[in-house]
């Protein structure tokens, strides 16, 4: 199987010529070492601390393993010993050159705080999650940053029907993560379920407190079945029969796992009447319909949350986008008190792009209402209003407001 291209590919290879040391963060198997060994196969040593032996032999003397791996090195799953950071940090002081220290980790938990710590200055850090749409369509290459993104997409030419190759619906059930979307012959719902296992015994079970791993599977499903909705932790709360305190250590640890994104809301010139708590977002669709039990195109198509999960595809992919740049999101929400909503606002370079996003294939002036009178309302610094949505056309709906076909747009 040939691997696909992957973004980020440009972010590390302009990284390792400035930093001592990289540190590739991301949720299991969203291709981390994958995009190592294509980069440095010939340059560098891999070695893995999810290897027990191994493990033990740096915890037990990180000295000596250090002298046997030498830089340049790859050292994968660095967050089953923070504590070789510090090590690392006074080799890399002794020599400060470009690119000798590739480190990855699955959980942002634990790593983070020792990486920042240990690495301040000294290290590059990024995150690589899931294919995006560009990637997963072999667009990497001319794949745009969210600044020359907003320029091109003024450039799509109306009325230019894009290919249905891959149906929406099975790209929704398989999502993005590299082995089951690139894999067809992988079954869909035992990688899904391997993977909830292996995350909830491996990941939080490891680093945190958690002694019913059943009730905190029903937690996934909670988020699962409110992806694309406004965040309610005390309703979460209820439901599941835990303390708000509880379902909020435990959103962390699904956010600072990647396996949630929390989109906030948009407040700059709107004043007291927006709505002021985050919308929540599963990192994959693939791991949130097989949550919800939606495991074929006919019963997806007719869920009730077929438009939560097409949207959760289209904002997580915007995140994507940032991240694999090495760019931090500055993308937000914006939902009234008098219940005026824009599901996507982008700040860029004090401007805002404005997009709705549908997952209908039949787009009329009435879809476009919100973008119009809060575009209306703030005025000359907003540049782009838009709908993403699943029609098969690019076309002006009315005023400045135009539809995109969601493939084409998010494929530039």
């Amino acid at each position: 199987m040939k691997l696909k291209e992957r973004i980020i590919a440009k972010t590390i290879k302009k990284a390792v010529r400035t930093f001592p040391a990289v540190v590739l963060t991301g949720p299991r198997q969203s291709g981390k070492t994958t995009v190592f060994k294509m980069l440095f196969s010939k340059s560098h040593r891999f070695v893995s601390l999810e290897d027990p032996d191994v493990r033990m032999r740096a915890k037990d003397d990180p000295i000596a393993f250090l002298e046997q791996y030498k830089p340049p090195v790859v050292i994968d799953e660095i967050q089953y010993l923070p504590e070789l950071l510090s090590y690392i940090k006074t080799r890399i002081d002794k020599n400060r050159k470009p690119g000798q220290w590739l480190l990855t980790g699955s959980q942002n938990f634990a790593l983070m705080q020792s990486a920042t710590q240990s690495l301040a200055g000294r290290a590059a850090v990024l995150s690589l999650l899931p294919f995006s749409v560009s990637e997963f369509y072999n667009n990497a290459k001319k794949t745009e940053n969210i600044s020359n993104w907003l320029k091109k997409i003024k450039k799509i030419e109306p009325n230019n029907k894009q290919s249905q190759a891959v149906s929406l619906e099975n790209i929704l059930l398989r999502g993005f993560y590299p082995e089951i979307s690139s894999q067809k012959q992988i079954d869909r719902q035992l990688w899904c379920g391997s993977y909830i296992t292996t995350y909830l015994e491996r990941d939080v079970r490891n680093l945190s407190d958690i002694g019913d791993l059943n009730q905190f599977e029903r937690f996934l499903v909670a988020c699962a079945v409110r992806t694309g909705q406004i965040l309610n932790l005390s309703e979460i709360a209820r439901d599941i029969g835990i303390s708000v305190p509880t379902a909020r250590r435990w959103l962390s640890l699904l956010e600072a796992g990647y396996q949630i994104y929390l989109l906030y809301p948009y407040y700059k010139n709107i004043g007291k009447r927006i709505i002021k708590s985050p919308k929540l977002y599963f990192n994959d669709t693939a791991l949130c319909s097989y949550l919800l039990g939606l495991n074929d195109a006919e019963s997806l198509r007719n869920a009730p949350n077929f438009g939560n999960l097409f949207e959760t595809l289209v904002i997580c992919d915007f995140w994507k986008r940032f991240l694999h740049f090495g760019e931090k999101p500055s993308i937000y929400y914006l939902r009234t008190r008098d219940d005026l909503e824009i599901d996507l606002v982008i700040e860029n370079a004090g401007s805002l792009h404005l997009f709705e996003i549908k997952s209908a294939m039949t787009i009329t002036p009435k879809h476009a209402v919100s973008l119009r009178r809060i575009a209306g309302e703030l005025g000359s610094i907003v540049k782009t209003q838009a709908i993403l949505s699943c029609a098969k056309d690019n076309f002006k709906i009315k005023g400045e407001v135009m539809n995109y076909n969601w493939r084409q747009a998010l494929s530039v």
